[in-house]
């Protein structure tokens, strides 16, 4: 069965996914170990990509220092270090990051941590995402860090939380998006990382989809490194991925 289509569901839905031009919706993870590869391969994607993601690997290794360079080229960053600490450490941290340039960056789900972050993001255009539960994770995993709820419910909690604080988005596995997308509307940003092109190694990861499954669902972004990082041809992967996501959209 082929998956339903965005122009098959609402007007609503139609008309939020219409306000994100279809080339912004693949973020690639530019999860390499320092600033030349980073840069060498931002330089095979060329104008194929807008989105890029910074996460921890390359964050340590200088790619902070890339955020400004890309927002003036006309691309948009999203900034992942799924910030967690006090609200005063955090809020400081975001404040930081609001400066400069970047469009999206993470925080952990938890109240405290997700209210700090949205007061001091006031008054800058970054946008603040909610980390969930980790695409890696499963109920198993989480009984083993002491939580006494699985996946989906502890999801779904989160996100009840983060929207009455006023938080942009969530990330999420591709497997929850409708769940979500019926709890928080359209109000509210859908980040899907665990995104594997048909054929792709799954890899570490445990809740997994492909673009066009993932997109039907109700995604707005989808997060995707070792497909295009790893592909012998990084710009093709990248466009096949486009493609998918382009006849999802309908």
């Amino acid at each position: 069965m082929q998956p339903t289509t965005i122009a098959s569901k609402d007007p609503v839905a139609v008309a939020v996914a219409a306000a994100i031009a279809p080339s912004d919706r693949l973020i690639v993870a530019l999860d390499l170990p320092d600033m030349a590869a980073a840069e060498a391969m931002i330089g095979r994607l060329g104008d194929s990509v807008t989105f890029y993601k910074i996460g921890y690997q390359l964050a340590y290794a200088g790619g902070l220092s890339m955020v400004g360079r890309l927002a003036d080229a006309g691309k948009k960053i999203f900034i992942d270090l799924k910030l967690h600490d006090i609200g005063n450490t955090v809020a400081r941290g975001v404040e930081s990051i609001a400066k400069s340039g970047a469009t999206f960056l993470t925080v952990h789900a938890y109240p405290q941590t997700m209210k700090a972050a949205v007061e001091a993001r006031a008054g800058s255009s970054l946008k603040i995402l909610a980390v969930t539960v980790l695409t890696s994770y499963d109920d198993g995993d989480l009984h083993a860090a002491g939580y006494r709820l699985g996946v989906s419910d502890l999801v779904e909690a989160r996100a009840r939380q983060a929207q009455a604080l006023g938080v942009d988005g969530l990330v999420c596995s591709p497997e929850e998006v409708a769940s979500l997308r019926q709890i928080v509307g359209h109000q509210m940003h859908l980040v899907t990382p665990g995104i594997r092109p048909q054929g792709s190694s799954v890899g570490d990861q445990k809740r997994i989809m492909t673009p066009a499954r993932a997109i039907a669902a109700g995604a707005d972004y989808l997060v995707v490194g070792r497909p295009v990082m790893e592909a012998a041809d990084p710009r093709a992967a990248a466009d096949a991925i486009q493609a998918e996501i382009a006849q999802a959209l309908g």
